[in-house]
């Protein structure tokens, strides 16, 4: 990062209507950032600027979603102009589109574009937003997070004290459900023997106590963490070390229900126990 930056950590957060944008917004003002909503990008430089000649003020969140057009065509300009002079990081948010469909039923809200069929309006969102989502620094499924682990995933990597340096996300799931779009690293662990096919496990998940005990039993497993655990030790170092903010890791099987749930779990807690700050979200393992 340029040494002649300010100190001012300027967070553009954006996505798709329904995917949480609201509830990341108040996740960030808990954690000690002034926040601002669907601002019209022509104020959001003279905002920074305002801001950046107060001193008791170290951290902006911006809520921008479709509703701002205009933005939308402004984006790589003023975010180019705000990285010149301040560090800025993009998050977007995004789900299923299943899982926006039921969000905008539950709250009978209609789509910020107009359309009746709403398919169609998040199809045509999630293509006027694309340009923005290739330039995020951080992409965010909320398909299978609550409220409360949106908030906990936010306020886990920005701390009112300041944003920890780096964080790390794991996440198992199933192939079968699709691969996550957010995953900077896929280790796909099917090689190992299923406990869906031992009737005695087949209905426990990955969490149990039994199905731990099994998976961590075979021989294949051990090899593969053994091999794995040191392959993570080197790399980690070398993502911080390039000032990466986020690393999502995702450990598929074939379900996201047994296999992947407790390899994931063993990487949470080794990484835990060399004080890595780390989450995990078993994307799958409700589905039977």
């Amino acid at each position: 990062m340029n040494k002649h930056k300010s100190s001012l950590l300027i967070v553009i957060l954006t996505g798709l209507s329904g995917a949480g944008k609201t509830i990341a917004l108040r996740a960030f003002e808990d954690s000690g950032f002034f926040c601002v909503d669907n601002m019209p990008s022509s104020l959001i430089r003279k905002l920074v600027e305002l801001i950046g000649k107060t001193p008791s003020i170290s951290k902006i969140a911006v809520g921008i979603d479709i509703r701002e057009r205009k933005f939308l065509s402004d984006f790589s300009e003023t975010v180019s102009a705000l990285r010149k002079k301040h560090k800025v990081e993009i998050i977007f948010l995004e789900a299923l589109d299943e899982v926006l469909i039921t969000r905008f039923k539950e709250t009978r809200r209609p789509h910020p574009l107009g359309y009746k069929d709403l398919k169609k309006a998040l199809h045509r969102e999630a293509a006027l937003l694309a340009p923005i989502r290739k330039e995020a620094d951080k992409i965010i499924d909320s398909s299978a997070l609550t409220p409360h682990q949106l908030r906990k995933l936010i306020t886990d990597s920005y701390l009112k004290k300041g944003r920890r340096e780096m964080s790390v996300n794991l996440i198992s799931f199933g192939y079968k459900y699709g691969v996550p779009k957010e995953a900077d690293l896929l280790f796909d662990v099917r090689f190992l023997p299923n406990p869906y096919f031992i009737p005695k496990l087949k209905h426990f998940p990955g969490t149990s106590a039994k199905v731990r005990k099994y998976v961590l039993s075979l021989n294949e497993t051990n090899h593969f963490l053994n091999k794995l655990n040191p392959l993570l030790d080197h790399i980690i170092p070398l993502y911080k070390n390039e000032g990466k903010s986020y690393l999502t890791i995702g450990i598929g099987c074939t379900g996201g229900r047994h296999r992947s749930p407790v390899i994931s779990e063993e990487i949470r807690k080794r990484f835990e126990k060399n004080k890595i700050n780390v989450s995990l979200t078993h994307r799958d393992i409700h589905y039977k």
